[in-house]
């Protein structure tokens, strides 16, 4: 294992019996700070066993011409033995088929005999440039194969987190659609039934993107989900959540987050809004409402906040929408953003098509919009219809 302050060690091949010496007077300076370490072979079959014995070597400089074995030999052997180590070879002047033979083995230098030691200092010295170089790409490229591993594996437990299809109701629709801009998203939703005649629903952002903000739409949406159980009313559940949410949030991020549950007997929807988008609300005669705001602040920032709740009346045939800001703020390559006005005209044209065909449609309708221009920031949608009221369907 190289650390930081050990001695660069460089493996000389050459059976010249005077060279030892002189690369020993000529570098005894930095040999004696430390800076390098020198290792003799006499022919290319000593330096490989030198090689598999010291894999802490970064720079051979090989004569060519030797007995045993020829250092050519040796360079098509030496990337079994170390993949990492830069290699210069030394020959003859004017010797250059042997020289190109070199190279094309894997030499990134050479010299000329006899050696100049100043040209070989800097030889060293830029080897030494090319070793460091090679290594740190390496170890990027090796950090990127791990950041890309842990990324994967995080965007594969947020798909498993999220909920499975609902199966086909006959007096209810339930669909979402998310596009996460990145491996791992910021954006989540949840739908799931409380008690045989209430349904959660919920859209929620978080502030930042990546594998925080994906680690904090987990732990939220178990939050809420837990605190569900004991409902008493939208706006309770988040009271809960949000003082969960600031205890030890030393990096301050944030949750816009609605979170609503519709009574299936009746139709009617009591929610709470945590600073997210208002939801809209397609009726069956093709009109849409923007569902009231209830003066909520975000999650996670300010601990014992008080959240309210509002109230709204679904009717058979309306269709209630979920969006996050991915949909408004989503721009095209003139940098033209889809926003509310183009939502409710879009949203509109769904009127009476199923739940699946208004999420779909709307994210279809974006992506139109958008064309080739990159996707900065999640696209998410839920929408579910009502059908009948339970009860009173048969």
């Amino acid at each position: 294992m190289i650390t930081d302050d050990a001695p660069t060690r460089v493996l000389v091949v050459d059976d010249e019996e005077d060279l030892q010496l002189l690369v020993r007077q000529k570098f005894r300076r930095r040999i004696r700070n430390r800076e390098l370490d020198f290792l003799f072979a006499e022919n290319g079959k000593e330096a490989l066993d030198v090689l598999g014995q010291n894999p802490d070597v970064q720079l051979v400089l090989s004569d060519i011409n030797m007995p045993v074995m020829d250092g050519l030999t040796m360079l098509s052997q030496l990337s079994k033995i170390n993949s990492d180590v830069q290699a210069v070879v030394v020959s003859a002047y004017g010797d250059m088929g042997n020289i190109r033979t070199a190279m094309n083995r894997g030499a990134f230098d050479f010299l000329t005999k006899p050696i100049d030691f100043n040209d070989l200092e800097i030889t060293i010295d830029k080897g030494i440039r090319q070793v460091h170089t090679q290594r740190a790409a390496l170890a990027a490229r090796d950090r990127l194969v791990t950041v890309n591993r842990e990324l994967e594996l995080a965007s594969e437990v947020q798909l498993s987190a999220r909920p499975r299809d609902m199966p086909s109701k006959e007096n209810h629709q339930v669909h979402a659609v998310i596009i996460p801009a990145r491996e791992v998203g910021g954006d989540f939703f949840d739908y799931y039934p409380i008690n045989d005649t209430n349904m959660a629903l919920c859209i929620a952002d978080v502030s930042g993107k990546g594998v925080p903000a994906a680690l904090f739409t987990m732990v939220t949406r178990a939050l809420l989900r837990a605190a569900a159980k004991d409902f008493e009313s939208p706006a309770d559940c988040l009271d809960l959540v949000n003082d969960l949410l600031c205890e030890d949030n030393d990096s301050c991020i944030f949750i816009t987050l609605f979170f609503a549950v519709i009574d299936l007997r009746n139709g009617r929807l009591n929610f709470a809004n945590a600073g997210h988008n208002p939801p809209l609300l397609l009726r069956a005669d093709s009109q849409v409402e923007t569902l009231e705001s209830t003066g909520n602040l975000v999650l996670g920032i300010q601990p014992q906040h008080g959240y309210f709740n509002g109230s709204v009346q679904l009717g058979v045939g309306d269709t209630l929408f979920l969006y996050t800001d991915g949909i408004t703020e989503a721009e095209n390559s003139s940098q033209e953003q889809f926003e509310e006005p183009r939502l409710h005209e879009q949203l509109a044209t769904f009127a009476g098509n199923s739940a699946a065909e208004v999420a779909q449609g709307m994210v279809d309708a974006v992506r139109e919009f958008t064309g080739d221009a990159p996707q900065s920031d999640d696209i998410t949608c839920l929408a579910m219809r009502l059908l009948g009221y339970v009860g009173e369907m048969h």
